[in-house]
């Protein structure tokens, strides 16, 4: 998992990179890398992506901050 997360991370970054570049063609190929990397990290996690599709249902027309309220405190 650790490499497979640290892979995920490097993408995320240069995905990051390329956005901020205003580089459309490397964002695009960055994107992919990152969510390729993701949906490996998730399957790694035994996390499946309907999980993941259905927490985002559940935030649909909520801001990012009332969906942060939200969440259970640990």
């Amino acid at each position: 998992m650790d490499k497979a997360a640290q892979k995920l991370g490097e993408e995320a970054v240069e995905a990051v990179i390329a956005a901020v570049r205003g580089d459309k063609q490397a964002l695009v190929s960055e994107s992919a890398d990152l969510l390729y990397h993701w949906l490996v990290v998730l399957g790694i996690a035994g996390v499946p992506l309907d999980d993941v599709l259905k927490e985002l249902e559940g935030r649909t027309g909520r801001s990012g901050f009332a969906e942060k309220a939200s969440r259970p405190r640990d």
